[in-house]
């Protein structure tokens, strides 16, 4: 394996400032890596290896030079197909829109521009980053489901086509493909991350996430993506926490983390249930362990009435104009989420603020929340589901922020993640959490 692929980030990124790699070289490596096993895994729903080549050399200029280099300058990164991008079609996982062309980049592509990377092209996702199924196959057994709805940039990373991607979560959708493909998955607060250009399909629950490598290299994407935008109102000018800062200060002590048992347990496999039973009892004193209040129940329902009645309206021009280019799976969910009311919308509004509340108080007395990913590894393909989210829905509702840790293995062979929740606006936190956790080597437990 090449020292490329060994590499962080930020290791890249100082040989790159020191002249010992030039950004051509990073580029021509991961171009030849999406060349083996492209064809294979339909990862990339756009590629372009003399753009990348062009950036690249472009970036090798500026370094030259003796001018600053970005936090991210040289490094390819994958982006979803939903994401807006001016010198690449973008199609929304829909045929309505195919080879449909964005004026003005979204708001995530100018900050990874801004941070010196590398745009390798649009990785493949569900259809309006919803239910429907993409092309995309699990690169670790390849009759397997990737995930969704980020389901390309997922499987890009793992394959190790590129060391970063971004993605876009509103019920599972980047902690439970960075569960099913072995990677690290970080969905942040609500808020953190602009999803100005991003397709819109519920303004209460849709995440900017990202997909990497290694721990470190999310906290240094995330960073390069984080701040204010006039034009996402959930962004606000309030000062943002830093995760690399985070990662990379020492913890002095443990932090409390607790496990709980949420309502929805009996939907985990039995295999996947051993592997987070073992988990816990071996984490013995380090976790607490508490049962979710009963009115967590009615959390997922909450949950899937306001995406209901949001999505809707968000696609209302698709829904109403183009209804023949829908797939089956979604017109059969976009009809029943016709019947929402707006009453049940305003309940589950109000649901969803008492659940925030309940957790603003639990923070106070935990660090994180120790929980399930996804309810298996990954399931087999399946033409109308990318498998169940349900152990994301409650923290996504919620705005909280969490990330994927890959740590166990599935009696297939396939990756089980860990999931680790933490405070609103407390992203480094969790950062230094997440950190602890893999610093006890799980493995020897």
């Amino acid at each position: 394996m090449s020292t490329l692929n060994k590499n962080t980030v930020a290791e890249t990124v100082r040989q790159v400032a020191d002249g010992s790699l030039s950004c051509v070289t990073i580029i021509k490596h991961y171009t030849q890596a999406i060349a083996q096993t492209e064809k294979e895994l339909s990862a990339w729903k756009y590629f372009n290896a003399d753009s990348a080549e062009s950036q690249a050399t472009h970036l090798d200029t500026i370094n030259q030079s003796g001018l600053p280099v970005g936090s991210l300058h040289g490094v390819p990164v994958g982006v979803k197909d939903i994401f807006d991008t001016a010198d690449f079609p973008t199609c929304y996982g829909s045929p309505i829109y195919n080879d449909h062309q964005p004026e003005r980049d979204s708001r995530a592509i100018e900050n990874l521009k801004e941070a010196g990377a590398v745009i390798m092209g649009k990785t493949e996702t569900t259809e309006f980053a919803y239910l429907h199924p993409s092309r995309t196959i699990n690169p670790h057994h390849h009759q397997y489901s990737p995930g969704g709805s980020s389901s390309g940039s997922a499987a890009a990373v793992a394959a190790g086509h590129v060391p970063l991607a971004i993605g876009s979560q509103t019920g599972g959708s980047v902690i439970r493909p960075a569960s099913f493909c072995g990677v690290y998955g970080y969905k942040p607060s609500r808020g953190l991350i602009s999803r100005r250009g991003a397709l819109q399909t519920s303004e209460t629950l849709d995440h900017v996430g990202v997909f990497a490598s290694h721990l470190e290299d999310i906290a240094v994407l995330a960073d390069a993506l984080t701040g204010y935008d006039s034009e996402d109102p959930a962004t606000s000018t309030m000062p943002k926490p830093r995760l690399l800062n985070a990662y990379q200060k020492q913890v002095d002590n443990p932090p409390s983390i607790v496990w709980i048992d949420m309502p929805y347990s009996d939907r985990y496999t039995s295999d996947a249930n051993d592997q987070f039973e073992k988990l816990v009892s071996d984490l013995g004193n380090k976790i607490q362990r508490i049962t979710a209040p009963s009115n967590f129940a009615q959390l997922l329902a909450c949950h899937k009435t306001i995406y209901d009645y949001e999505i809707i309206r968000c696609l209302g021009n698709e829904i109403s104009n183009h209804w023949e280019s829908i797939s089956e799976t979604a017109k059969s969910v976009f009809e029943t989420a016709k019947e929402r009311t707006e009453s049940e919308y305003l309940e589950a509004i109000d649901t969803r603020a008492t659940a925030i509340n309940w957790f603003d108080r639990f923070f106070n007395e935990y660090d994180a929340i120790l929980t399930p990913s996804a309810v298996s590894e990954a399931p087999r393909l399946n033409k109308s589901t990318t498998g169940d989210a349900v152990c994301c829905v409650t923290w996504t509702l919620c705005g909280l922020p969490c990330v994927n840790l890959p740590l166990l293995t599935g009696k297939n062979g396939l990756p089980i993640g860990v999931q680790m929740v933490g405070a609103y606006h407390k992203d480094d936190n969790l950062m230094q959490s997440a950190k602890y956790l893999l610093q006890q080597d799980i493995s020897a437990l």
